[in-house]
């Protein structure tokens, strides 16, 4: 497993955390996860995409379904990625977002950590 990018953005006073991985396999992707997840506990929604192979998984991490992990995929399938987890961790700002501007912060957020 290898961090090969990292980017954040602010949308509202919510901070947007992105970090990009090339990944073996699923244990390295669930792994990196868990630390994520430990590094930053007072983040409100930690959420992903991996694709390994035909191996996916997409997790919103309680944004509204939709709006987080499958922008995230569509990124990974437009730009043909494989062995890849992109990660992008939300502090929240105080500020609802809305439907739109929320899948276009995560989109955005996937988008960027890939260039």
């Amino acid at each position: 497993m290898k961090l090969l990018n990292t980017y954040e953005i602010e949308i509202k006073k919510s901070r947007f955390l992105s970090y990009y991985y090339e990944v073996e396999n699923k244990l390295d992707a669930e792994n990196i996860i868990k630390d994520l997840k430990k590094k930053h506990k007072k983040a409100r929604h930690i959420v992903y995409c991996y694709k390994i192979d035909q191996d996916v998984k997409k997790h919103n991490d309680g944004e509204p379904q939709n709006t987080a992990g499958t922008p995230i995929y569509n990124i990974i399938t437009k730009k043909q990625l494989n062995h890849v987890l992109i990660v992008v961790i939300r502090y929240f700002g105080g500020i609802k977002l809305g439907a739109g501007p929320l899948t276009r912060a995560y989109l955005n957020a996937a988008k960027e950590v890939v260039i």
